[in-house]
This record gives C-alpha cells, structure tokens and sequence, in this order.
C-alpha cells in the first residue's frame, strides 16, 4: 500500500508587510480533494505540521463555495477528525517513510513553512531521494526554505498561485509575491489563464498552480503511480 505524507500549514494568521494580520490556514479543496483522491484509491495516509500543532481551515475557503459544497466539504472534514487534529510534528518525520510527500495551499505556507527548516531539510531529502514530492497554489512558498544559495529546485519546471491571481492589492500589501520569488530563484515558472487547472511534472516534482488544479494533480501522481 503506498504512503503519502500530508504536510500542512500550522499559521492560523498571515503577517502583511505593514505588520497587519489575516486570518488565514489551509486552503480546504486543497487539502480534501488529494485526500478523496488518495483514499479512494487505498493509500496510507498521514499528516504532519510545524510543532504537531493541530492546523486550521481558512474559512474564506469555505465561505467562498456553494452552500452545497461548502456543506459538503465542512463534513469531510469533520470525518477527517482526529487524524488532522492530532498530526505529527514535523521535525520527527523520516522522509524515508512515504512513497509521496504531499503539501496543500493556502497562504498558510507563506508565514510558517516558507521559512521552517523541519520543512526545508524533509524538501532537501524528499529532493535528494528522488521520489515523489507534491505541491498545490501557495505550497510551493515552502521550496523558499530551502538553502537558496544551492536551491535544488533551480531551473525545474513548476508552478503556483500566480501574480495574475494573487491580484495587485493582495501582492501590494504582501512582504512578496509567490511567483516572483520562485522566478528570482530559478525556477521555470509556467501558468496558465486564472483559476484554471494546471499541473506541472519535472522528473518528481509535482505542481498544481491553484485550488481547481488540487484534483487534477492528485489524479497525475495516481497515474504515475
């Protein structure tokens, strides 16, 4: 039975570059659509974040949708119950455990794993084994943790929640933006038209730019399974 690794985001606020916070967490469709998919095809599944502290959905993820799917997702979630409430600390996983490392979106990742070493040294292993790493929307912020001055993601294909996207109030009031940094780095940055799906494979890093791309980036590491 193959294994995979849910890394979510622990922040429960994002810091604006003027020192404003906002409510923030994990981005839901981000988190729940991999999970179906996952369990449905029978893996093993586990959750991980900074500190073993229990991560929180971003309720405008939720605010956002259809009464219908909004209910439908609040009840997923509520089935995942202890799993994702009593997660793993992060600096206690073996990357060596998990045939797939898996990180959902939010802007979430952008105030805690962008920076947290725990993180950037499983990325560094994950990258070092070759195996199988995913990243959806605003997860791939935790690549940026990793040692800049050898980033080992230079010159993959990837993407990410874009700067089209992100919008210019959001990016003006952000410390950065995703992309650009990712850009400035090294990477091969691809998009695609807003808001639509879009997966990106070089070699075993696995891309989804945003929430619409969630399942269709579960469906290609199934695949490729």
């Amino acid at each position: 039975m193959p294994s995979v690794l849910f890394v979510v985001t622990a922040a429960e606020e994002w810091t604006l570059a003027d020192g404003t916070k906002r409510p923030t967490g994990y981005w839901a469709e981000e988190l729940i659509a991999p999970h179906r998919a996952f369990q449905g095809a029978g893996w093993d599944i586990h959750f991980a974040t900074p500190g073993a502290k229990a991560p929180v959905v971003d309720e405008y993820s939720l605010e956002v949708l259809p009464d219908n799917v909004r209910m439908a997702q609040e009840n997923y979630l509520a089935e995942l119950g202890v799993a994702l409430e009593n997660p793993m600390n992060l600096a206690d996983v073996n990357e060596e455990d998990y045939d797939l490392i898996f990180y959902p979106g939010g802007h979430g990742p952008m105030e805690d794993l962008a920076y947290d070493q725990d993180s950037a040294k499983l990325l560094q292993a994950r990258m070092d084994s070759g195996r199988a790493l995913g990243l959806v929307c605003h997860a791939p912020a935790a690549l940026l943790a990793v040692d800049n001055e050898n980033w080992p993601f230079k010159g993959y294909k990837m993407t990410a929640f874009s700067n089209a996207e992100e919008g210019e109030d959001v990016i003006a009031a952000a410390k950065w933006a995703l992309e650009t940094r990712l850009r400035e780095l090294g990477a091969d940055y691809q998009e695609t038209d807003p808001m639509s799906p879009n997966v990106i494979v070089d070699r075993n890093l696995y891309t989804g730019q945003n929430p619409a791309s969630s399942e269709p980036l579960a469906q290609r590491i199934l695949r490729d399974f």
